[in-house]
């Protein structure tokens, strides 16, 4: 019987190799054998040292930028290579990069358990119900979004300093009271596991490698960020330029985010649009272009206090430094309402079906609305708000400013 033609599809060279801390003892006799066979193995000096005993190719440790790494894999492609990863390579691993640059078709992963999934089993936590965050190489704000009273979270560590660093960023949020354990080289002959209440925080001699299981437990004053659009204009740092919270959960619910997608905040202001954006979920982005430094430097400040670090501010006036930047899914529009320079510059970028929302406090932004609502459509609303304030002794309802507000759907 002849073999069956070979139409060109390629066969898997690529060997990503999940290696916990026992070592070469956990691995697989496939696994072990892929690691053999392996001309060139790649992975952090730990992960080569413990399957030493099985590399007999050239061993290269992650060089930096991780770039140059991929550069030599696949100067070898074709030939037999093993990438050696922490646990499961495409839970926070270097699978993700890997697959950026390598067809799936081209390698084979086996994975081990994660960090999360030991540290979950460790404590006898349910993963679908838990938060998972990683500290590793990003800000620890990064974990803010995730502190509700009774959530719980596990967070991978940078190094040995950040349980205490994590203890004292909860503290000072007011969550002094919650429980954090740190588990310590998970799976090997050195794992530890040890707990603490976070004001009593006094952990010495903390492995480099860990993760960290919370357990939030907020006082009534802790700094929490709702799950809700609207949150209290009281969270924000703000100069007065601050889209207010109702109004700002109407124009979210305009902006209308979608997975994956761009916001550009022209005029970001104090940021609140913005971040509210970024909360809506993990997989958002937003840009927020902003002449006045003093107000980018606000903005930044006010997404790091509610744990979106990622918001990215170009500092400039638009529709100059609208020039270069990716186009957006969705844009919003709260200051040079009247220029319109500034909107045909957005307009022109924004995506095939993207959002563009402009709200409007004058007399003459509220003019330049109409005329652009009655030559491209949409929808022109009018938002009033009321608040409860005193009248002497007694209250009455004092109106704020209306807000005229357009959204439109680019075809």
């Amino acid at each position: 019987m002849r073999d069956a033609p070979d139409h060109g599809t390629p066969r898997p060279w690529l060997s990503i190799i999940g290696i916990g801390e026992d070592g070469a003892a956990g691995l697989s006799p496939v696994a072990r054998a892929l690691i053999e066979a392996a001309e060139l193995v790649v992975g952090g000096k730990r992960h080569l040292a413990l399957a030493q005993a099985h590399i007999n190719g050239r061993a290269l440790p992650w060089p930096s930028p991780l770039t140059d790494g991929i550069a030599e894999i696949l100067k070898a492609r074709g030939r037999p290579v093993a990438v050696l990863a922490s646990g499961d390579p495409f839970h926070y691993g270097v699978g993700k990069q890997l697959a950026a640059a390598i067809p799936a078709g081209e390698f084979l992963c086996l994975p081990q358990p994660s960090a999360f999934s030991l540290a979950a089993a460790r404590m006898g936590w349910a993963l679908q119900d838990i938060a998972l965050v990683t500290l590793h190489g990003r800000p620890m704000e990064a974990i803010a979004r995730h502190l509700h009273p009774g959530a719980r979270v596990l967070a991978l560590s940078w190094n040995e300093t950040t349980p205490a660093h994590l203890a004292d960023f909860l503290a000072a949020r007011g969550m002094g009271q919650s429980r954090l354990t740190v588990l310590e080289a998970l799976g090997g002959p050195g794992e530890r596991v040890r707990s603490t209440v976070v004001a009593d925080f006094d952990l010495p001699d903390i492995a480099p490698l860990n993760i960290i299981a919370v357990e939030v437990a907020a006082e009534a004053a802790a700094l929490i960020v709702p799950y809700a659009p609207g949150l209290d204009d009281k969270l924000f740092e703000t100069d007065g330029q601050l889209t207010k919270r109702e109004i700002r959960a109407v124009t979210l619910s305009a902006l209308a985010p979608r997975h994956g997608e761009l916001l550009w905040d022209i005029g970001i202001g104090s940021g609140s649009v913005a971040i509210e954006w970024l909360l809506c979920h993990p997989s958002l982005r937003a840009i927020g272009i902003e002449k006045a430094a003093e107000r980018a430097d606000r903005a930044l400040r006010n997404a790091a206090a509610l744990g979106m670090p990622e918001l990215q501010i170009v500092r400039g006036s638009a529709p100059g430094a609208l020039a270069g930047l990716p186009a957006p899914d969705a844009v919003f529009i709260g200051g040079a309402v009247s220029d319109d320079a500034v909107f045909a510059a957005a307009w022109d970028a924004l995506k095939p079906g993207g959002r563009l929302v402009v709200n409007a406090v004058t007399l003459e932004g509220e003019a330049k609305l109409s005329r652009r609502f009655a030559r491209l459509g949409g929808d022109l609303i009018r938002i009033d708000v009321a608040r409860a304030d005193s009248l002497g002794r007694l209250f009455g309802w004092r109106p704020a400013m209306p807000i005229t507000q357009w959204r439109v759907r680019k075809p």
